[in-house]
């Protein structure tokens, strides 16, 4: 039996069971999210009830009291994190949206060019950009310099070290995530619909909020999952931006994990944080279907 035969054969089984055909295809991607994803974070959940030795070891001995220390004490900092991620998502849809439509609609022949200048920041590293943020807005940076030598103002505006300069770094990093998803959406709109919203005596405003909002919600709800959760997570933004004044549960997480070597803890963090994620993207889904904001009505 030569290859070719064999070849046909295997074609001819492939065809025959279907279900086969597609676990096939879809075996590598499987594979390597259980293997890099799902066994991590059952990893996770276990380390989170198992006992932290005397000297930070890990004592394989069942416990619910790391979850016990889950107290009041982190609130604060689950809130803050809750706030400057939430911050975060609806200035960057604000912007992101503007953005967005202006080069679908208006970007003509120069979209491309325009999605590429937004997607090239992301080609270099996340350090990189966020220590030229610093070099810009810090006390002695060069915002700060112009605006003293301008006599604008006679001391340093705060723009570092403080919640607005973690968020402004914030809206920075995630502002692509949110466009464009959101430029995808746009850029299939059906330009019938729109100008038929127009001559049915629509106001602009009216047609956004009626007609291209509810037609683009598929990139809205992406935009906002790709910058809600990574931001409600983050480490290092907080951590060079804010300084030791802004605490977000990234760096809560880490300190247990490196400083205080206290990974059950860690874990039990991580779990809850994950399960809180979960558990708003459950609610905000199910109200949002229930709702109807963004369903279109049917004529």
């Amino acid at each position: 039996m030569n290859y070719i035969e064999c070849k046909h054969r295997f074609l001819m089984f492939l065809r025959r069971h279907q279900p086969l055909k597609i676990w096939l295809i879809l075996s590598p991607s499987v594979i390597w999210v259980f293997l890099f994803s799902f066994i991590p974070l059952l990893i996770m959940i276990y380390h989170s009830f198992v006992t932290k030795g005397p000297l930070g070891q890990i004592l394989h001995v069942f416990t619910l009291g790391n979850y016990e220390k889950l107290s009041f004490l982190y609130l604060g900092v689950f809130w803050r994190s809750m706030r400057l991620a939430g911050m975060t998502t609806f200035f960057c849809f604000i912007i992101g949206y503007a953005v967005a439509y202006w080069i679908a609609v208006y970007g003509g022949r120069w979209r491309n060019l325009f999605i590429f200048l937004i997607v090239i920041p992301s080609w270099s590293s996340l350090l990189v950009r966020i220590y030229a943020w610093l070099f810009l807005f810090r006390d002695s940076g060069i915002i700060n310099y112009w605006l003293l030598q301008s006599n604008i103002i006679n001391s340093p505006i705060p723009m570092t070290f403080n919640e607005v300069g973690v968020l402004g770094c914030l809206i920075y990093t995630y502002l692509p995530f949110m466009i464009l998803p959101l430029y995808a959406s746009i850029a299939r709109l059906d330009r019938s619909v729109l100008e038929a919203a127009l001559d049915l005596g629509a106001s602009p405003f009216k047609r956004l909020i009626k007609v291209t909002i509810p037609l683009t919600k598929g990139g809205i709800i992406s935009g906002v999952v790709l910058t809600f959760i990574p931001a409600i997570g983050e480490y290092i933004i907080p951590d060079l931006v804010g300084g030791a004044k802004v605490t977000m549960m990234g760096n809560l997480i880490a300190d247990k994990f490196l400083s205080f070597r206290n990974w059950p803890l860690g874990s039990a963090i991580t779990t809850a944080l994950l399960i809180i994620i979960l558990l708003l993207i459950f609610i905000y889904a199910k109200s949002e279907k229930q709702s109807g904001l963004f369903e279109v009505e049917e004529t």
